[in-house]
């Protein structure tokens, strides 16, 4: 019945540091735009075929979830670059590593993934298919 993941949302307490991170440290694309019942200027980060929608603490959008949250989310993202080059940018970006590189099980098989923290402190794993 389910084919795909279209689309997630973060809630974020700090938007202009989540915007930093999920753009310049993860490289994906800011996309504004108008949306929603009534339309309201939206935030999203474009990656692939994939978005997350962003909604600020305090003015999320609705419907919601029961219990939007910053730093509640575990995410895990496949590398489009080999992992050992993501490493290299994270650290030029003086951006901490918390663990990794380590082996793990994704969705289609073993991966090779580190771990660090974005500005709201949800968990981002970065994986490269092995």
């Amino acid at each position: 019945m389910i084919d795909r993941l279209d689309h997630l949302v973060l809630t974020t307490s700090r938007e202009e540091a989540c915007i930093d991170f999920y753009t310049r440290i993860l490289g994906m694309k800011l996309d504004i735009f108008v949306g929603g019942t009534p339309p309201a200027e939206r935030k999203a980060f474009k990656f692939g075929v994939q978005k997350i929608n962003l909604h600020v603490q305090g003015a999320e959008l609705t419907p919601r979830a029961h219990l939007p949250a910053p730093g509640a989310l575990d995410l895990c993202f496949i590398v489009s670059i080999p992992l050992d080059k993501v490493i290299e940018q994270i650290s030029r970006a003086n951006w901490p590593i918390l663990e990794g590189p380590v082996q793990r099980t994704g969705a289609t098989g073993k991966i090779r993934s580190i771990y660090i923290r974005d500005p709201d402190f949800n968990l981002i794993e970065l994986s490269e298919l092995i």
